[in-house]
């Protein structure tokens, strides 16, 4: 499943929203050469969060293999500024895209409730906490740690409490038969954070990359957590499907297209 839209207006222009779509295709363009190499590998290796190499449990100069006659070498220096830059790094077009455009979707209502200032402080330590979080899952790992996705789940965290009952629309391929449905957000957004959760215990002493399951879920978590500070009641109230008491205006799990 994959969602394409919701029906939740937002009345202020997005900025910040926008601006953190802008700066990670910046940083997919100028850094990492649109995904091509060396570039790509580069800047995963120097730009990328190393749990090993931010708390220094690898040993230095381990070398981790990244592409053909490419590797990524353990330094010994601090690495911390990785906690930030990892965070606009993406390993591939779908990794970029599937990840602008769940900030996209989410995002502009999240920054509604908030103001542009104060999402982009929440969103930074959304951010945080994710890598916070899967730094704790796997200390010792020399793998790269690239992505927005942790950030965005803080995102999606106070977008099920803020909204809950939106609907959100939904592109379900079921074999040779795509459709689309309009679901709740506490059920997409539920499922989603059930999914990490599965898939991140499923990981637990698996080697090699792969996904950052746990900060998707430190992401999301720290979101639920970290909204009820940032958000403006003022701004809340007047959306007109904020809380549990509203209602959406798309009936739930209707059939809308098929094709």
């Amino acid at each position: 499943m994959f969602p394409i839209r919701d029906d939740n207006p937002h009345f202020m222009t997005p900025y910040a929203t926008i601006a953190i779509i802008a700066l990670n295709v910046a940083a997919w363009v100028l850094l990492q050469g649109f995904g091509t190499e060396p570039a790509l590998s580069a800047s995963v290796c120097r730009l990328g969060l190393i749990p090993g190499e931010l708390l220094q449990t690898v040993q230095p100069g381990t070398r981790l293999p990244m592409g053909p006659n490419m590797f990524c070498e353990i330094g010994g220096e601090s690495t911390w500024y990785t906690v930030l830059t990892s965070m606009f790094m993406h390993g591939g077009w779908f990794h970029i895209i599937g990840n602008m455009w769940f900030l996209w979707i989410f995002g502009n209502n999240v920054e509604d409730s908030m103001g542009h200032v104060r999402f982009v402080v929440f969103y930074l330590l959304c951010g945080f906490a994710a890598a916070a979080a899967q730094v704790l899952a796997d200390p010792a790992s020399p793998v790269p740690m690239v992505g927005a996705s942790g950030a965005i789940g803080g995102v999606m965290g106070a977008y099920i409490l803020l909204y809950p009952r939106v609907h959100v629309h939904m592109l379900v391929f079921l074999g040779f038969l795509v459709t689309t449905v309009a679901v709740p957000a506490f059920l997409m957004l539920g499922y989603w954070l059930l999914i990490q959760l599965i898939s991140g215990f499923a990981s637990i002493g698996a080697e090699g990359g792969g996904v950052a399951f746990w900060a998707h879920v430190g992401g999301f978590v720290a979101g639920a957590v970290l909204v009820g500070l940032f958000k403006d009641p003022q701004l809340v109230a007047r959306h007109p499907y904020h809380g549990w008491q509203s209602r959406s205006p798309t009936r739930s799990w209707r059939r809308i297209d098929r094709w």
